[in-house]
């Protein structure tokens, strides 16, 4: 077979999704002749087989191969691919860094084309990936969109817009990035967009969305969705991350067996795959643990899983856990600080961290700024899961400071908006909040010498053997123990001595 057919019949594999069968055929190609199109279509097979350094090898074989060839845009376009490439597999960002600008630069004086709307995308992406920067992302997004719109080239349109809405999303305009991507969607497995690669993506991006906003129901319909699409046409490290993201889904909702077989079976189909999907799977595989009470296990996994930002919540939790408030507040605070406020979902999970270590710290005022961060978020995306974090979070701060009524009604109705949402975990550990708090009123409600009786009552002594050991007299120790009985609602001094042990005291 001439070259030529050799490239078709890689094409057509490409086509057809038989990933294996589409590099044997470039690679027969490449045989014959060093051909930037082959190589560019080996790294593609490659890219699906999951093998990083063939991928890798191939497209800085193509760039190599249009440099010398004098192809700006051929150079260009290999360039954008491998600073996407480089952070997927094995998150060289700095790398990455360097790929993009050198496509910058090699694109910018070229006339208008695709490749300019691609590096526009992946820019996008990068400004989400790295920056975390929502409103920057927006902007390229919108400019592949419309590079798109202009060349005629429908797929770039529907990606660019896609992002659009990711960025949106993220930025906490929720409705209005919905709408972009649920057309995205429709329009990416309508046939509007011809390569499988980016047909996934746009669905994934759909699915980071929903998690990111806690709109769970969505989620469920669309992992459902982009599974069936991934298994169709054996999109294995796509069906990868579709699994995670679902994975994640289940946890939230409590259904954890269901979400330890997901997690076990990407992490095990993965091996040694350096894509980030697979620190995401280890990194939720050790929430599960943590949620499961299996802390060293948990703690096992998130060092597994080095720097990825689920791996440093989790292990904050741990701290937290144990009894380390302070470095899991230094941690949350850590993260704020690298997190723009402009990407307002990626901030939940550090802000709702940060509220629980400042009160357990006994330092709620200091939890006061993430409170009102929480509360904006949620008005703005107006998720039942997150005006319940809202919620949860001021309860536990206005119980901290005393206002135990309030407190616990705010964590009464956490508790239900988590359980009506399906966020089983979370139902569950605002009702023992609030239920907590139920316990501690009694106990807040004495006064701080009414508390010191109570103790001395605890202990067994008599009025008089408390008045000698306070200083007090007989009848300012029986005034107390009258005011103790009332506030706890107990009959005897027996039963104050119960509660008090009850209580702590």
């Amino acid at each position: 077979m001439a070259v030529g057919g050799k490239l078709e019949a890689g094409q057509d594999a490409l086509a057809r999704g038989a990933w294996a069968e589409a590099a044997s055929a470039f690679e027969a190609a490449l045989a014959t002749a060093e051909d930037g199109i082959a190589l560019e279509g080996l790294a593609t097979a490659c890219w699906w087989l999951d093998d990083a350094e063939r991928t890798l090898a191939a497209r800085e074989r193509a760039f190599r191969r249009y440099r010398r060839l004098g192809d700006s845009l051929g150079a260009g376009r290999v360039a954008t691919s491998l600073a996407w490439d480089s952070i997927l597999f094995g998150g060289r960002e700095v790398v990455g860094r360097g790929w993009l600008d050198r496509a910058r630069r090699l694109l910018e004086p070229l006339a208008a084309a695709p490749e300019h709307g691609w590096l526009a995308v992946r820019e996008a992406e990068l400004a989400l990936r790295l920056e975390r920067d929502p409103i920057v992302a927006r902007e390229h997004a919108a400019r592949a969109a419309e590079i798109g719109r202009t060349l005629g080239k429908p797929d770039l349109e529907v990606v660019g817009l896609a992002l659009e809405g990711l960025a949106l999303v993220n930025a906490g305009e929720v409705h209005d990035g919905m709408r972009r991507l649920d057309e995205a969607v429709a329009a990416a497995t309508a046939g509007e967009v011809p390569e499988l690669m980016w047909v996934g993506k746009v669905c994934c991006f759909m699915i980071y969305a929903c998690e990111g906003a806690r709109d769970y129901d969505r989620a469920s319909q669309w992992c459902e969705e982009v599974s069936a699409f991934c298994r169709r046409w054996d999109l294995q490290p796509l069906f990868s991350v579709c699994r995670t993201q679902y994975a994640s889904v289940l946890i939230a909702r409590g259904v954890w067996d269901e979400a330890e077989h997901e997690l076990e079976s990407v992490l095990g189909g993965l091996g040694d795959s350096r894509r980030e999907v697979a620190m995401e799977g280890v990194a939720r595989l050790g929430e599960l643990r943590r949620r499961q009470g299996r802390l060293d296990e948990a703690a096992s996994l998130f060092a597994q899983a080095h720097e990825h930002p689920l791996a440093r919540l989790g292990r904050a939790e741990l701290s937290l856990a144990r009894g380390d408030a302070a470095t899991c507040a230094e941690v949350a605070e850590t993260l704020l600080r690298r997190t723009p406020v402009v990407h307002r979902l990626a901030r939940v999970g550090a802000l709702e961290l940060l509220v629980r270590a400042e009160v357990a710290r006994h330092r709620p005022e200091a939890a006061s700024p993430a409170v009102a961060e929480l509360a904006d978020t949620a008005a703005a995306v107006g998720t039942e899961p997150l005006r319940a974090a809202a919620l949860f979070a001021q309860g536990l701060v206005a119980a901290a400071t005393g206002d135990l009524a309030h407190g616990r009604r705010l964590l009464s109705d956490a508790a239900e908006l988590y359980a009506r949402s399906g966020s089983a975990y979370e139902a569950a550990r605002a009702d023992a909040e609030a239920m907590r708090r139920g316990q501690e009123a009694p106990l807040q409600a004495l006064t701080r010498r009414e508390s010191e009786v109570l103790r001395l009552v605890a202990r067994g002594l008599s009025n008089r053997e408390i008045a000698a050991e306070l200083v007090l007299s007989e009848h300012t120790v029986h005034r107390h123990v009258a005011n103790i009985l009332r506030k706890l609602a107990v009959p005897t001094r027996a039963a104050a001595s119960a509660a008090a042990i009850r209580l702590g005291v």
